[in-house]
């Protein structure tokens, strides 16, 4: 079970940020361009740790508000009744695109960029396994190991830790350990999403 599943269940937690976002006339499209916006700041802000740690917590904290904004957008896109596939296409799209950032900000600031290939294309694996369940006739599937809000948890978590204490085993530090998690995990998530949907039409 991964915290994607849960979104149904937070939703209720949100009425007052979706309410504020509707107050001050921002549509679901421009939170989910601003969720894009932080996501590159992520990824700046983890280039530049590699440099000086404390970016790392600067990274962390755009990447929060990055999965935050990503939660709103759609609960306003409800809220306005414009919920729309065009939207949900904008949606993932820029989901994408954060994740490359915010992945090759961690890889550059350690200078890994095999490290960081391995891991972003684990993450985009999994993220289009998910989706093309849904193109195949199939509900979008969450399941498997890590989703992309368990990923914004640990990539956070992972920061915040590195900005105070970055421990070395094996030649690398957190984020080297962060790329290699993801490459491992994105990539048995990916096959998991496989089998299952493949079960499924089977």
């Amino acid at each position: 079970m991964t915290l994607d599943q849960l979104r149904p269940y937070v939703d209720g937690l949100l009425d007052p940020w979706v309410s504020a976002a509707d107050r001050v006339g921002l549509t679901p499209n421009g939170v989910s361009a601003v969720a894009g916006l932080v996501a590159v700041g992520a990824g700046v802000a983890y280039y530049l740790a590699g440099a000086d740690p404390v970016w790392y917590a600067v990274g962390s904290a755009l990447v929060v508000l990055n999965g935050w904004f990503d939660v709103i957008d759609g609960a306003l896109a409800r809220r306005q009744s414009v919920d729309s596939e065009a939207g949900d296409l904008l949606d993932h799209v820029l989901d994408r695109y954060a994740d490359i950032v915010i992945i090759a900000g961690v890889a550059a600031g350690v200078g890994r960029y095999d490290l960081g290939l391995a891991a972003v294309t684990g993450v985009l694996m999994t993220s289009y396994l998910g989706t093309q369940a849904q193109a195949v006739g199939l509900d979008r599937l969450y399941a498997g190991l890590v989703g992309r809000a368990d990923r914004l948890v640990i990539i956070a978590a992972v920061g915040f830790a590195a900005a105070a204490v970055d421990p070395t085993a094996y030649g690398l530090g957190l984020p080297g350990w962060l790329l290699v998690f993801l490459a491992v995990v994105g990539h048995l998530t990916a096959v998991q999403r496989f089998y299952e949907a493949w079960g499924r039409l089977d």
